[in-house]
């Protein structure tokens, strides 16, 4: 397969500008790509598409033949698990053809609980199905829709929903009276969360700010009056934090959440009363973090007030401060306490141990320890699945790994014994014994032991010859989720080991493993990402010159700092949606996201966290040397990372790259942070990625 270049590729005007700040001097060439509005702007991202689409023509049969050898592995008409709440069974399914999904619900026949094994809907719907969202009439004439927040008041008669029609996450609120079916106007603009009282007519819900995309204002709105009319209640002014309103699984309060990233407040007001004054659980502390839960007039709360990884105290609602707090799982340093489902007569908490997730069930009244459920795979995802009655005596989970598909379970906590309700098919001969999965440790820099997970064919796998392909993110506490993807046997037929690296900045090993790779610690994210891979080569888990690697958004940074740091060792670099220019970006407050962002990143207005972030920012550090070849994605309505910071980078790489590796460029110039919303049209995104990956690796034939 030739690359036959039918014109050069675009070269972008230079206009020089410069930023002084402590004794240095940032220069920056194409700082005129930030005019979104401008022609000569729209036109060269269009050329880079052009040129793009070009180059890859030799791989384009490729493309095509992997959407559909991808699209033959997916159930394209399917339903999921229905769930119980207030009366009715709810479940999404989705129909051959269709991009989106259809929302619907059926009332539970008589006797039915939360506890009733559900029927799954045949693939066409119940008879009885009322339909509450079809979300393919929505983007009629749209080329991007998604569905933001969703939910229906207790007596099951409206439906407040949310829509972004752009892809810059910027969603708008609809009120659906679900017995006439009839939908409001527009009732607010830039709406994030929302909630209903428990009169069935008051709605909660919050907005972010025009310009910085913080959500900041809680408002009440009366949906049961015309014109509805909503009223400010709360205004956070600290820009490092963002707001959200909830409510409890019991439904006797609302909870105002309010966040940065290190440290968090809740106040809470009895949604019966949804004209009453929210009151404060305990006041903001600077680094200390409280999420909570309410059972018969106690909060439970999850705090990081005596350690890092968290503890669960409860505390009664009449004197809830922290003096008041009584323990009933302490902090461990070795296990993080991810999170809690809280029952009226059980709660099951969320732990991470060595990385992985564990469940574990208590008893509610007593906190003494019931069960564990247990999991069989060396590297695998569980979690809560939707556990919506808070009178339950079961428990909802899903279950899968990088060779056992999406599966959703009953947990019966009188018995211990779990019930598959559910397993995701997977069409198209899928024989999970053909693969084998791994988890092994990488040693850092500093000896620390890096997790990795894997998985590859066996029949295919020969130490030391494979393609080796490497994902890693690192950024924020976020632990990568270990799950099941039919699009990667793709990958795997053809012979590629597919590694997952636990770097440090996630949150797989706590808190501490979050800390010890962000702020001026940031350098040991992209360190161990290097070592990582230089480990998986050693062990003969890849072949040297064979490499490819993938992130997006803070994923993305790491791609760009790694292939400035260590170009030799990777072959190809995939990169979505990448945060690149680290330091014109933190410089600008008044960006999107900025500010909450100095937690995560530093403020660069401080030369100590300048001089951190100056040395690994991609964009910063680009120099005359030789680079892997490249395939760098941005969306035009990107919300989180700007376009602009892939197009620069890449304009600017042009001019100093010294090789002949592809540097390609595309722009979806009609979705945002996520690429397409359509699943159809994000599966071709997915084929064109693995088409780019599998010919710069020399992997060309079908299987």
């Amino acid at each position: 397969m030739q690359s036959k270049t039918i014109f050069p590729a675009p070269i972008a005007r230079k206009e020089p500008t410069t930023t002084q700040i402590h004794g240095h001097t940032l220069h920056d060439d194409y700082a005129w790509l930030r005019n979104k509005e401008s022609a000569e702007v729209i036109a060269y991202l269009e050329a880079e598409n052009s040129y793009t689409a070009a180059v890859m023509e030799p791989a384009q049969p490729l493309a095509d033949a992997l959407y559909t050898e991808m699209l033959s592995h997916i159930q394209q008409t399917d339903v999921s698990v229905p769930y119980f709440k207030d009366g009715f069974f709810y479940y999404s399914r989705i129909v051959k053809g269709q991009q989106y999904l259809l929302y619907c619900r059926i009332p539970a026949p008589a006797g039915a609980t939360a506890d009733t094994p559900p029927t799954l809907p045949p693939l066409a719907g119940f008879a009885n199905e009322q339909m509450l969202l079809d979300v393919n009439q929505l983007a009629v004439g749209k080329a991007f829709m998604s569905i933001g927040a969703f939910t229906v008041s207790d007596d099951g008669q409206r439906l407040a929903y949310t829509t972004d029609n752009t892809g810059f996450r910027q969603y708008t609120l609809f009120v659906r009276d679900l017995r006439t079916g009839t939908t409001t106007a527009a009732l607010a603009e830039r709406v994030g969360s929302i909630e209903w009282a428990a009169d069935n007519c008051t709605l909660f819900y919050t907005i972010e700010d025009e310009e910085t995309k913080r959500q900041h204002q809680l408002y009440r709105l009366d949906a049961g009056v015309e014109p509805a009319h909503s009223v400010l209640l709360y205004e956070e002014a600290d820009e490092r934090f963002n707001i959200a309103i909830n409510r409890t699984r019991d439904g006797e309060y609302l909870l105002l959440e309010i966040s940065s990233h290190t440290t968090s407040e809740l106040r809470f007001l009895p949604a019966q009363q949804p004209q009453g004054s929210f009151q404060i659980i305990e006041s903001r502390r600077d680094a200390i973090e409280y999420y909570a839960d309410h059972c018969e007039g106690n909060w439970y709360i999850r705090a990081n007030d005596t350690g890092r990884n968290f503890r669960l105290v409860t505390a009664p609602v009449s004197a809830c401060g922290q003096k008041n707090w009584r323990e009933i799982l302490p902090h461990r340093a070795e296990v993080m306490l991810e999170d809690f489902d809280l029952f009226r007569s059980f709660f099951a908490v969320t732990e991470r141990v060595q990385g992985l997730p564990h469940l574990r069930i208590f008893d509610r009244p007593s906190a003494q320890p019931l069960q564990e459920i247990t999991f069989p795979e060396p590297a695998y995802r569980a979690a809560a699945e939707i556990n919506a009655e808070f009178d339950a005596t079961t428990y909802r989970y899903s279950y899968q790994s990088l060779i056992t598909p999406a599966s959703v379970y009953q947990y019966d906590v009188a018995t211990a014994k779990s019930m598959l309700l559910k397993q995701a098919e997977v069409p198209g001969g899928f024989d999970r014994s053909l693969y084998a999965s791994e988890r092994i440790f990488a040693p850092a820099h500093d000896g620390v032991q890096v997790p990795i997970s894997l998985v590859y064919r066996k029949d295919s796998f020969a130490r030391g010859k494979n393609p080796l392909y490497v994902y890693g993110y690192g950024s924020y506490g976020y632990s990568l989720p270990i799950g099941f993807n039919s699009n990667r046997l793709s990958l795997l037929d053809r012979g590629l080991v597919l590694a997952y690296a636990h770097i440090r900045g996630g949150g797989e090993m706590g808190k501490p493993w979050h800390d010890a790779g962000r702020l001026m610690q940031k350098q040991n994210t992209f360190s161990d990402f290097i070592a990582a891979t230089e480990h998986l080569l050693a062990q003969g888990y890849g072949a040297q010159g064979r490499v490819a690697i993938e992130g997006g958004s803070a994923g993305g940074l790491l791609m760009g700092a790694v292939a400035n740091q260590r170009p030799d060792l990777f072959r190809v670099v995939l990169s979505h949606v990448p945060f690149v220019d680290v330091m014109n970006t933190m410089l600008d407050a008044s960006l999107p996201l900025t500010v909450p962002e100095y937690e995560e990143w530093g403020n660069p207005n401080e030369q100590p966290a300048f001089e951190c972030m100056l040395a690994y920012s991609p964009y910063d550090n680009l120099r005359a040397q030789s680079y892997p070849a490249m395939l760098v994605k941005t969306s035009l309505h990107d919300s989180q990372v700007m376009y602009w910071e892939p197009a620069k980078y890449v304009a600017k790489l042009r001019t100093l790259k010294q090789d002949e590796n592809l540097l390609l460029l595309h722009t979806n110039m009609a979705a945002g942070h996520g690429g397409a919303s359509g699943r159809y049209d994000y599966l071709k995104e997915i084929a064109f990625d693995y088409a780019f990956l599998l010919w710069q690796l020399g992997v060309e034939r079908l299987a």
